[in-house]
């Protein structure tokens, strides 16, 4: 089996578009810089928590599983400006420093025009303490393995986009579905060692296309049927930070 990281990606928003990088610094028991930074808090919960940068579970924000409507927004952060551009179609309908309160202010009017009734009474950016805004409440970096991405496809009779996952790291090269078995195992890329932690199991989100907005699959429901199970995909800790680039090679170390 030869592995190799494929791409790489981060979420500087939860739920809006991804960010592919050429490589990233990790450091050890963090997960990637900027991802999932920032979260859109809608108004029909508490938002105290959030607002303090705490880490919520995702019923308190604007995410694909309940609001497919963000993936037709395309988004870039700019770390050192805090900068964030919100595209439509090509177009760009909206800007600001989210990092500061009138930037942030500006965002927020925009996203709380075009989610409307499902922003429930304002969408309000969210700043995390440290601790991503992620489903897992661990800071984890996520793994796909591209090839159960594919079977997925034979399964559903159409190709399935692998960022319908969100991962952080397309891996090449495993067999469809080995890894999940690697828990416990680290995958080791250059002087990066990851050490996996579990499974990831997969909720509706992944039925949302990530280039239309589109709900358009029911892969959980096929993954169940054909597999027994919902999941795809694992996170893991980084155990030894260093720089993680894509097209690196990557080995699977046994279990200590």
């Amino acid at each position: 089996m030869t592995l190799r990281v494929h791409s790489i990606h981060r979420y500087p928003v939860k739920g809006l578009s991804a960010e592919r990088l050429d490589s990233v610094a990790l450091r050890a028991g963090e997960a990637l810089p900027h991802d999932r930074r920032f979260a859109i808090a809608h108004g029909g919960g508490r938002r105290t928590d959030a607002a303090d940068g705490r880490w919520m579970p995702k019923g308190f924000f604007l995410q694909l599983m309940s609001n497919e409507r963000l993936a037709a927004l395309d988004t870039a952060f700019d770390p050192a400006s805090g900068m964030l551009t919100i595209r439509r179609n090509g177009r760009q309908v909206s800007r600001g420093a989210i990092t500061e309160p009138a930037g942030r202010a500006a965002v927020e009017q925009f996203l709380d025009a075009y989610m409307g009734r499902r922003a429930r009474g304002g969408a309000r950016l969210v700043e995390s303490r440290g601790q991503p805004f992620s489903d897992a409440r661990a800071p984890f970096v996520s793994i796909v393995n591209l090839a159960s991405a594919r079977d997925l496809g034979r399964v559903a009779g159409r190709e399935v986009d692998p960022m319908r996952f969100r991962a952080n790291v397309l891996v090449d090269g495993a067999p469809a579905w080995e890894e999940l078995s690697w828990v416990g195992r680290t995958l080791r890329c250059g002087g990066v060692e990851l050490r996996i932690e579990e499974v990831s199991g997969r909720c509706a989100a992944i039925n949302v296309d990530p280039a239309t907005g589109e709900r358009d699959m029911a892969l959980p429901r096929s993954m169940n049927h054909a597999y027994g199970h919902e999941d795809c995909g694992v996170y893991a800790v980084v155990a030894r930070g260093g720089t993680l680039e894509a097209g690196a090679a990557a080995e699977l170390l046994e279990a200590e």
